[in-house]
């Protein structure tokens, strides 16, 4: 899940919409037991900005704190993923997420051991400081998984997004033989976008519905939650497509400049289990131009998940929209069909798909 380049859209939205509602959550909470927001800095600047004026400098002291507390979040969120790819790890987004959960865990160990609600002290530092360090966190993390495209602890650039694209909706017709195109584009953001709203929404409903009813043990569910997308992350980990094996480069050489191999891998620490494809549809629109046949090689050793016949079948429309051949290598007639066959993948006709890498490069030269 938290792997770089590995999200679909579908993924992306998925991942953004269960951690929206944390942040509305925690946000609720901050602002219950704090007095102040936590997930958003835009109001956090504005009272900044009244308190110097009016020479309230205790609270702009504080205001200060809070926001030095949410940059920090994503420094650390930054610091975590370079961290990761230096060690060449491939699930990147696992140590933030973690580091989050642990804050939020600690924003929770301090609610059950301070009297809240608290207006000043120690002890409002502690709580508005932790919470606003974990939303920065956040915030930074699945930024940068979404290349920018998805923010989930403040809503008013989702708000301002939805807006946008509602209008891209309403005036898709104008756009002739795109139309289909700009309106399925559209309708995926708004749908994107209104999700993301509602689960901000929800989880601050539910934020105080939980303090309301145990309050010193508020902030075990969202905690809970991330731990257990952590954990789903390291039971079923990403692959990863490579351009370079011995028996690919063996077969390179005897194959024309505009035929292409390249090789699924599993996770070397984690060979044997269950693993996920990454986003297909971004490795296809990343290669390089004059490769017209691409040979997808999915290997013999690697084990796939649910998600295998849904990534092809992406990857397969693709391939037909931009007009290059994709060939499947490494998969069987029986288990093209365990997958779903052509009702699962209807882009991937049975000529696409060999059980090996030799008979794929045979197909492609015929192609040729």
């Amino acid at each position: 899940m938290f792997v770089a380049h590995a999200h679909t859209l579908g993924q992306q939205t998925r991942l953004a919409v269960t951690l929206a509602w944390v942040a509305g959550y925690t946000n609720l909470v901050s602002l219950v037991v704090c007095g102040h927001a936590a997930s958003h800095v835009s109001g956090t600047v504005s009272q900044w900005g009244l308190d110097v004026v009016q020479g309230q400098w205790p609270l702009a002291i504080l205001t200060t704190f809070i926001l030095i507390a949410f940059f920090a979040g994503a420094v650390l969120s930054g610091w975590s993923a370079e961290f990761g790819l230096h060690r060449r790890w491939r699930s990147l987004y696992i140590l933030p997420m973690a580091i989050e959960a642990g804050l939020l865990a600690l924003f929770a160990i301090l609610i059950e051991v301070i009297a809240t609600p608290v207006s000043q002290g120690t002890a409002l530092y502690a709580l508005i400081g932790t919470a606003a360090l974990a939303m920065g966190l956040q915030n930074a993390t699945i930024t940068r998984i979404s290349g920018g495209v998805v923010r989930t602890t403040h809503m008013t650039g989702v708000l301002t997004d939805l807006g946008l694209e509602s209008a891209r909706l309403m005036c898709s017709p104008w756009h002739g033989s795109r139309t289909a195109a700009v309106r399925r584009s559209a309708m995926r953001r708004v749908l994107l976008l209104a999700s993301l709203l509602a689960s901000f929404a929800l989880g601050a409903g539910l934020g105080a519905l939980a303090h309301a009813h145990f309050p010193r043990l508020v902030m075990f569910p969202p905690v809970l939650f991330l731990l257990w997308i952590v954990y789903q992350d390291a039971r079923l980990p990403i692959c990863e497509v490579t351009a370079s094996t011995p028996q690919s480069a063996e077969l390179r050489a005897v194959l024309p400049e505009h035929v292409a191999i390249y090789t699924i891998i599993q996770d070397s620490f984690r060979s044997g289990s269950l693993h996920r494809l990454p986003d297909l549809e971004a490795w296809w629109d990343g290669l390089p131009e004059h490769e017209r046949v691409v040979i997808l090689d999915l290997g013999t050793d690697v084990q796939l998940g649910h998600n295998a016949a849904g990534e092809l079948e992406l990857v397969a429309a693709r391939a037909r929209h931009t007009a290059r051949r994709l060939i499947i290598s490494g998969l069987s007639r029986e288990a093209f069909l365990r997958l779903g066959g052509n009702a699962s993948m209807p882009s991937l006709s049975a000529e696409n798909v060999c059980p090996d890498l030799e008979l794929a490069a045979a197909r492609a030269l015929n192609d040729s």
